[in-house]
């Protein structure tokens, strides 16, 4: 299975910056150790191009996000500063998923290592997303002729917001988003399909809510291909979350989502999204689980690929 990844998802910041930037590297660290017992190949991604990034976004804002042109006000609104490193990071974020995502169609299942940047809208960024990779990723795959129809699985804690906006005209991507109700944003545009639970929600009643709903998602998505953002913060020790998640619980998750897009023939580029429990190691190993996951159905996967032969993409993860 293919992951893609690159030492420039870890963001220099500014001493006391709440996001836990830590959690790449050491995602990056644990994969890497367990590339052979799982079977993955770590790679690093290209940037998104300019016309790669219209698909999802206005012009004017991308590049002014090019340039260091943005208002105090939006970069307030995204969380960074804005550098240069800042943009490349974006931009190597997007081309993660857009990896993943070529790989999944080959493959079935491809990794992002980063990537479920879900509030970055049309023409702006917020909480922490600069670009939209899933709709990135999904329209270029549309442009190329890869796929039709697409579908956007969102089961980080927050509501997609800019992910709905984007999409929100766009009957050849469906949008679906479970996540707490009382979080972040404060505006949720509506999503093809929005489930929000209350605080407190627990395994128990999180995966069979999912049970029932993954079928009728399916049912109206008709997908071609899948991204699914696998966040960890409903995790129950998450300072951003609200929901109570075990890891036991998460891991359910993502094997009840893997299996059932596998069952249904459909390729998933799987992105980390969420995650801020006050030790990034914590989070680390919560994501690691995802990969994990991703590589057994990838492993299933294959016998069905065999004999698909088609160019590797992007360059070997060097050692830090």
């Amino acid at each position: 299975m293919r992951c893609f990844y690159t030492h420039q998802f870890e963001l220099p910041l500014p001493p006391g910056h709440p996001f836990p930037m830590a959690k790449y590297r050491l995602l990056y660290e644990r994969v890497a150790a367990a590339a052979r017992e799982l079977d993955v190949e770590l790679l690093e991604p290209r940037p998104a191009s300019f016309e790669e990034l219209c698909l999802a976004h206005d012009p004017d804002y991308v590049r002014r996000v090019f340039e260091g042109r943005l208002s105090a006000s939006e970069l307030r609104r995204i969380g960074f500063p804005w550098s240069e490193a800042m943009v490349e990071r974006c931009r190597r974020s997007v081309g993660a998923t857009l990896g993943a995502l070529q790989a999944a169609l080959g493959e079935g299942v491809g990794v992002n290592l980063a990537g479920g940047t879900h509030h970055a809208g049309r023409a702006r960024g917020g909480g922490y997303c600069v670009f939209n990779d899933a709709v990135v990723a999904l329209r270029a795959a549309q442009r190329l002729g890869s796929i039709g129809r697409g579908l956007i699985i969102d089961l980080d804690v927050h509501q997609g917001d800019g992910t709905a906006e984007i999409c929100r005209a766009d009957g050849s991507i469906y949008t679906f988003s479970m996540h707490a109700e009382r979080n972040y944003p404060a505006v949720k545009p509506p999503s093809d399909l929005d489930i929000a639970l209350p605080d407190g929600t627990d395994d128990a009643a999180y995966l069979e809510r999912l049970a029932t709903t993954l079928p009728r998602v399916l049912a109206a998505a008709r997908p071609d291909a899948a991204v699914y953002l696998a966040g960890a913060d409903p995790f129950v020790g998450d300072r951003l979350g609200r929901l109570a998640l075990s890891a036991d619980g998460l891991a359910a998750r993502d094997r009840l989502v893997l299996e059932t897009l596998a069952g249904a023939g459909i390729p998933v580029a799987v992105c980390m999204a969420g995650g801020y429990a006050e030790d990034a190691a914590v989070i680390a190993e919560l994501h690691f689980a995802t990969v994990a996951i991703a590589a057994g159905v990838a492993r299933l996967q294959r016998k069905l690929n065999e004999g698909f032969s088609e160019p590797r993409c992007g360059a070997r993860i060097p050692p830090s």
